[in-house]
């Protein structure tokens, strides 16, 4: 779209895409309001801590992927970047649209571990990668597994505060994927800066099992 159409194009596409989001949720009733004595922000933040944490840990994969796997395939002489961007993309949607509802299933603990041990194993394929193959591979994998990490975390972090606080639980709980965005750049630029490119994936794939094995500890707690 941007070759034929110019870069301008891209910004009129996303604000129109973004009214209709407008057009579709404007008849939605709002959820009702739920009384009883709310918890402070700080104590609510408290309690999600734990679980906004392995949220950061497998967030950053995300982060490095879409900020960085442009930079990689140039370091590495391939071409095709987008092709891996738009694997990742279609692995995170279809994931979600397929198998959200395993979280009712399985329970949010079960749902988040296999897919940080997925997501995981994707950005391994990625450091190591011999081609661009590999690399879609990758990609896909990494998407597949991050898609169901939020809400599967969310889960289980909301169910740490009374239900008159849960706004403040699901506000305190985004602020995690937030900074895991946020620290993705800056970290990982220094990692390829002083390491090389492919390494950026071998440390989101460490802090993916960082929040890995804080998951398996969050659920040995839950069940103790």
């Amino acid at each position: 779209m941007v070759d034929q159409l110019g870069f301008a194009s891209l910004g009129i596409a996303l604000s129109l895409l973004a009214a209709l989001a407008l057009v579709l949720i404007r008849n939605k009733p709002s959820v009702p309001v739920v009384r009883g004595e709310r918890l402070p922000f700080w104590a609510v933040f408290g309690r999600i801590a734990p679980f906004g944490a392995s949220l950061s840990l497998a967030s950053i994969g995300y982060g490095t992927l879409t900020t960085f796997i442009t930079l990689y395939y140039v370091n590495l002489g391939w071409s095709g970047a987008a092709y891996c961007l738009t694997v990742f993309g279609v692995c995170f949607i279809l994931a979600r649209l397929l198998f959200i509802s395993s979280i009712s299933r399985f329970g949010g603990f079960t749902s988040a571990i296999a897919c940080m041990t997925i997501e995981t194993v994707g950005l391994t394929l990625l450091w190591l990668a011999p081609s661009t193959g590999y690399a879609l591979i990758g990609a896909g994998l990494t998407g597949f597994g991050l898609s169901l990490v939020y809400p599967a975390l969310g889960v289980e972090a909301i169910k740490q505060v009374p239900n008159s606080s849960r706004g403040a639980g699901l506000s305190a709980y985004a602020v995690f994927f937030d900074l895991a965005l946020a620290i993705a750049g800056p970290l990982m630029g220094a990692v390829a800066l002083n390491l090389g490119y492919s390494w950026i994936f071998f440390c989101a794939a460490l802090l993916s099992v960082g929040g890995l094995a804080l998951t398996l500890l969050l659920k040995r707690r839950a069940n103790a």
